[in-house]
């Protein structure tokens, strides 16, 4: 009895080591929100982590979370193409034209279309069961291609590009019902959305533009130029860290092709290396990785990021416009450092249901921009940008 005694004492003793030798989050804030989506093989995170941000909105509106409507990603996808295309056509094609996107898309379909939900435009017509839009894509792209330098365009062109969009995603719905009530796109997004998008502003923090004024982030998936509040580093994470203590979650938009960001491990960090090491290579796209030397297996310390690092990164496009995701809530692991709670759209997989812990070295160094709604902006900060 006494030798059994000891054993179970040991393992537990063991299982406790191994248990704090890796990272131990306790979440200090974790506001509502639906489920964890997958955009599968999708370039449309901009549109999944947008309506999961504006899904949680409509519960700090005071709507319960049972009550919310799951919002089709895929209706906004079409309504963006339909626009993109006629731009690019415009533009005789020196237009960005794919599948990507930004936050501001999602709010300008509920300006000018309105929603519709999930159960309504699944946008799963061509025989898959998830997303997959590498046919789509290049059949759009190449009919928009033919077109671009055509001189007297009829009048059919976008009803053939709508078309395709019909074929792929299914028929543009103009009425529906939910909930036993028929609805239009515009009708339910008034009647049961319920946002204003005027309320809902970016934030990004580079120096190649002057504090406290807009301008459109030069990358290609901006291609409505939608504007942005630039603000120095500090004042960009005091914005975020207000919002979350204030109920209100965040838009994020961030660079994360680098190996320090593993949601496979659930864990994005800034381990304080040599800044060559930091930088992802060809090389290191096939080698594995060292997750002790990168500090995805347990906490360690991290480099501190300067607004000359996170514009050093930019112009030298090792940050690049890469993905949209959605911040619910703050944490901290086991030795006290603080974290966002990151809500995914890559499904369930890793061991924290498709979330992942970002240390706010990270969010300093990779995010591109994000977005809130303007009430999360402290006041003098809001007094400043004139907002």
């Amino acid at each position: 009895m006494k030798r059994l005694l000891y054993l179970v004492a040991v393992l537990f003793i063991v299982n406790t080591a191994v248990a704090q030798d890796g990272y131990v989050f306790k979440d200090e804030i974790r506001l509502p929100t639906t489920t964890v989506k997958d955009q599968y093989a999708s370039g449309t995170c901009w549109a999944f982590s947008t309506i999961s941000f504006i899904e949680s909105e409509m519960v700090r509106k005071g709507m319960k979370l049972k009550d919310v409507p799951d919002i089709s990603e895929m209706y906004v996808v079409r309504k963006c193409y339909e626009e993109k295309a006629v731009k690019y056509i415009r533009m005789h094609g020196t237009l960005n034209f794919g599948g990507g996107g930004s936050f501001y898309d999602v709010f300008w379909t509920l300006k000018n279309f309105g929603f519709v939900p999930e159960g309504v435009y699944a946008g799963l017509n061509y025989g898959k069961d998830a997303h997959n839009h590498s046919e789509l894509d290049a059949v759009l792209k190449a009919y928009v291609d033919a077109l671009k330098d055509e001189s007297g365009l009829t009048t059919a062109w976008l009803a053939g590009f709508n078309g395709i969009l019909d074929a792929y995603l299914g028929n543009d719905p103009t009425s529906f019902e939910y909930n036993g009530k028929k609805y239009t796109p515009r009708t339910f997004a008034d009647e049961v959305v319920k946002l204003n998008p005027d309320d809902y502003v970016s934030i990004t923090s580079y120096t190649h533009h002057p504090f406290f004024t807009q301008f459109a982030i030069e990358v290609q998936d901006n291609w409505q130029w939608s504007m942005s509040y630039n603000v120095p580093m500090n004042d960009m994470i005091k914005i975020a860290d207000n919002a979350l203590k204030n109920g209100y979650t965040i838009a994020w938009g961030a660079d994360v092709s680098e190996v320090y960001f593993s949601h496979r491990d659930g864990v994005a960090v800034v381990p304080d290396l040599d800044m060559k090491e930091l930088v992802k290579t060809e090389r290191s796209r096939w080698e594995k990785t060292d997750k002790d030397k990168y500090n995805l297996n347990k906490p360690g310390k991290e480099k501190e990021i300067t607004q000359q690092m996170r514009q050093d990164a930019f112009d030298n496009f090792q940050t690049t416009d890469d993905h949209g995701l959605h911040i619910v809530g703050l944490a901290k692991d086991q030795n006290g450092a603080e974290y966002y709670i990151v809500k995914n759209s890559w499904n369930t997989d890793n061991p924290y249901d498709g979330y992942v812990y970002v240390s706010k070295a990270f969010f300093l160094y990779k995010t591109m921009n994000f977005v809130v709604h303007k009430d999360a902006i402290p006041s003098d900060l809001r007094t400043k940008l004139g907002i």
